[in-house]
């Protein structure tokens, strides 16, 4: 684990030099962050097992984000993602809220649901009372699916049942509340809803239909605050103006969309580089974010009694260190071990700084000088190499770009050009 996340200069490194100093800093051996190496750390037959009909690899760069405090620990925080200024900002951002002491988190706990569907039930009100009577019976029955976990002081934990009107009529929706411990537990909640299907259509004397897992994760938050500095940030109008960004966000659905993708840009970032399953984490940050019945902004802005800015943001987040890609992926494994986080939940309360520092680098950016001048000079690196310029041109052409105001592949491809005339004539 590393001492101090600080590693000032780290963009100035070929990623190779960068790669031995983050190592450095974490504490790791050269071996351990091999998988960041060329190859991308998978290999073609790896691949072949963990998904079907394999013809190759895609390879999504790996920054790592620098300056972040997370409960009073340094973290380096591999992130994976194709996007330019993400990895720059959430830095930027975990420097100005180390001042006062970086990110505090605290979590709900560890449960995920999985639902039983209940049709055709003659007496819905009587079949809902019958089911919860035998909640004890359920519950073992869940827990023998999976002793290893129940091993580990996890395992079924409870069941609530509910009646909801569908267009098809009316419908019973058994929920399995289940401690997953360190892993995801998709798979594990799956498995228990499959066993206690079928006593579940005897006790109701109905049928059932759909046994899986619910991604409206709302019995896993995990929320993240942080002060950050209004010196650093620009001053009391830039504090001023992210608060009212933040009003916006929460009142509008439109702008909320964007503001929340801010946030998934840092969150989906951190899941992806420890393997985890972005899809499920997605899906349940959104429907979090509809909860009231309107779609609204994850995270809050406002302004404390000496005038700096304090961030907070809620979310579910279904992340485990067990089981699927995190065990399978070379690259994944590196990054847990990068991390240096123990549990799921630490992990989890990575993840939500993370996409906290995310969505304010982006808040200030907008409120200060817009978004695309701090995000097209980074983005004019991508631009140049998609012109065609090698990676010792790539430098010189964004510069170029950048500084005419132009930064798309035409443009690039014109400097190019001049820049490699004027190579050729010294």
């Amino acid at each position: 684990m590393p001492t101090n996340s600080r590693l000032s200069g780290l963009r100035d490194h070929e990623p190779a030099r960068r790669r031995a100093l983050v190592g450095d800093a974490a504490g790791l051996e050269p071996e351990a962050l091999a998988a960041f190496g060329e190859r991308g750390g998978l290999a073609l037959a790896q691949a072949d097992h963990m998904v079907e009909n394999v013809i190759g690899l895609m390879a999504i760069p790996v920054g790592v984000a620098t300056n972040f405090v997370i409960d009073d620990v340094d973290r380096l925080v591999p992130m994976a993602t194709e996007e330019p200024s993400v990895v720059a900002a959430a830095s930027n951002a975990a420097r100005i809220a180390r001042v006062h002491g970086g990110f505090h988190t605290s979590a709900s706990g560890d449960v995920m649901m999985a639902q039983v569907q209940v049709l055709d039930a003659v007496d819905p009100e009587g079949a809902r009372l019958r089911l919860l009577e035998a909640k004890h019976e359920l519950l073992s029955l869940a827990d023998a699916q999976d002793p290893v976990l129940a091993g580990f002081g996890g395992g079924a934990r409870d069941i609530d049942v509910r009646i909801i009107s569908t267009r098809t009529g009316t419908q019973l929706v058994l929920h399995l509340h289940v401690d997953v411990r360190d892993a995801m537990g998709a798979n594990a909640v799956n498995t228990m809803a499959e066993a206690i299907a079928p006593r579940v259509a005897e006790i109701t004397g109905a049928r059932t239909l759909l046994r899986i897992l619910t991604n409206k994760a709302d019995r896993r938050l995990v929320r993240a605050r942080a002060t950050f500095d209004a010196e650093l940030l620009g001053g009391a109008q830039t504090v001023a103006d992210i608060v009212a960004a933040s009003a916006f966000a929460e009142a509008d659905p439109y702008r909320a969309a964007t503001h929340n993708k801010g946030i998934m840009n840092g969150i989906t970032a951190v899941v992806l580089a420890t393997g985890n399953d972005t899809r499920a984490v997605e899906a349940g940050c959104h429907s979090h974010a509809a909860r009231a019945g309107q779609y609204t902004a994850l995270s809050h802005y406002e302004q404390d009694s000496d005038g700096n800015l304090v961030g907070t943001l809620e979310v579910p987040l279904a992340v485990g260190l067990v089981g699927g890609a995190t065990r399978a992926h070379p690259t994944a494994q590196a990054a847990v071990r990068m991390l240096g986080v123990e549990s799921a939940r630490e992990l989890a309360a990575v993840i939500a700084s993370v996409g906290l520092a995310q969505n304010l680098a982006a808040c200030r950016a907008l409120a200060a000088e817009g978004i695309q001048q701090g995000h097209m000079t980074l983005h004019a690196r991508t631009v140049a190499a998609s012109a065609g310029a090698a990676v010792d041109e790539v430098t010189a052409v964004a510069e170029r770009i950048v500084a005419d105001r132009k930064v798309s592949v035409d443009e690039a491809r014109k400097a190019l050009a001049r820049l490699r005339e004027q190579r050729g004539s010294e």
